[in-house]
């Protein structure tokens, strides 16, 4: 008889049942390795959907992660690079108090809304010309049509009050809350001359403490020579208050004081106000931000010392301030009326702190809007024309 061939140690322990299974699985994984061979010959893979995306979730996240981490670095760099640059460039430490970027000529009044108003230009020294605008009281806007810069000279002799206004930093004479307080003045029959200092606007020369005070000087006595008897006063606005508090000192110091100074929105010096100002909420709480930043300025001659100015001031002085004044705290308006009241050198005048509420709105430009704001001046006006006289 033939011998059956002796059975493998697989097929003795694997069912007969089992073989075919057995066969199959071997097809499986030689179908399994000709795929992994092929893909890496470069035949197309054919990937799970779900593990695609998970790879492209992954990569934008990358990518987002990448940028963002960038921009984080590029922001830090621009941190630190800031204070320096402010440190060693006196001319960035003017530019940023200033902030007299906008150069443009205003030669037309009217495009401002301004129709009784005459536009004109003075050299307060050789090689420097500053522009200069005249707002007629509104009762001679009709009178005021078609004439010319003499017939306008000629107005400040007549019978009516005139302010020299000395606007803020940046922006120039003919920006909208000017001319809106510009008509409120004019409406109540104030004559108002204001202009732009050097390097604003379409004035020549370079911007400074000192220059923006010598121009401020040059016109009121450009004023005073043709407004004979009236009243004349100066009002200043935020970085303006500093300058007019400058050109006060200097009028009194001289014995030729002005009618009364009105400071809307004041600070008391400009360390106080660049400390508290919100550009500086970065930086105020750093070791180093007086150093960088406040020692920086003053040295290169920016000071407005204002809280020290009003004790060699000898005119009334009118105070008026919002209490939601987002650039010049309410407060440092209040510390300087606290200052000024009891300044000898005002002890004969009349000083007066004049708050608006919060909930009116008025914040640092708007003052101009308050119904009362005419009603204000008048008494504060009318007590200190009896005082001098």
């Amino acid at each position: 008889m033939r011998r059956r061939p002796e059975p493998t140690a697989r097929s003795r322990h694997t069912p007969a049942g089992h073989e075919s299974f057995s066969a199959l699985e071997k097809d499986c994984r030689l179908n399994h390795n000709l795929r992994l061979t092929g893909s890496a010959k470069g035949a197309p893979e054919h990937r799970h959907p779900e593990g695609a995306g998970v790879m492209k979730r992954f990569t934008r996240r990358y990518g987002l992660w990448v940028r963002l981490r960038t921009l984080l670095m590029c922001m830090i760099g621009l941190y630190i690079a800031i204070p320096v640059v402010i440190k060693v460039c006196p001319a960035i430490q003017a530019k940023l108090v200033f902030l007299n970027f906008m150069r443009s000529p205003l030669k037309n009044p009217k495009d401002h809304g301004l129709n009784h108003t005459c536009n004109f230009y003075l050299q307060p020294e050789e090689g420097v010309t500053i522009g200069v605008w005249h707002t007629l009281p509104t009762a001679l806007w009709k009178d005021a049509q078609g004439k010319d810069q003499p017939w306008y000279e000629e107005t400040l002799a007549q019978n009516y009050p005139v302010i020299l206004y000395l606007h803020g930093n940046s922006g120039t004479r003919g920006v909208d809350h000017r001319v809106e307080m510009y008509k409120v003045l004019s409406s109540i029959g104030f004559h108002v001359v204001t202009f732009d200092y050097r390097g604003w606007a379409d004035s020549t020369g370079t911007a400074s403490e000192g220059a923006m005070t010598f121009d401020s000087l040059h016109l009121f006595d450009w004023i005073k020579a043709r407004s004979g008897d009236n009243p004349v006063y100066v009002w200043g606005h935020s970085l303006g208050t500093g300058v007019a508090t400058n050109v006060v000192r200097r009028l009194c110091e001289r014995e030729t004081p002005p009618d009364a100074l009105i400071l809307e929105s004041p600070f008391t010096n400009v360390r106080d106000e660049a400390r508290s100002h919100p550009y500086s909420v970065l930086y105020r709480y750093l070791p180093g931000f007086e150093w960088f930043f406040l020692d920086s300025i003053t040295a290169s001659g920016i000071k407005f010392e204002s809280d020290n100015n009003v004790n060699y001031i000898s005119c009334p002085l009118l105070i008026l301030h919002a209490e939601d004044d987002p650039v010049i705290p309410f407060e440092l308006g209040r510390k300087l009326y606290n200052i000024a009241a009891p300044s000898k050198s005002l002890r004969d005048y009349k000083v007066q702190f004049v708050p608006f509420h919060k909930d009116l709105g008025y914040q640092h430009r708007f003052i101009y809007r308050s119904p009362e704001l005419p009603n204000i001046l008048r008494d504060f006006l009318s007590t200190t024309d009896q005082q001098g006289k």
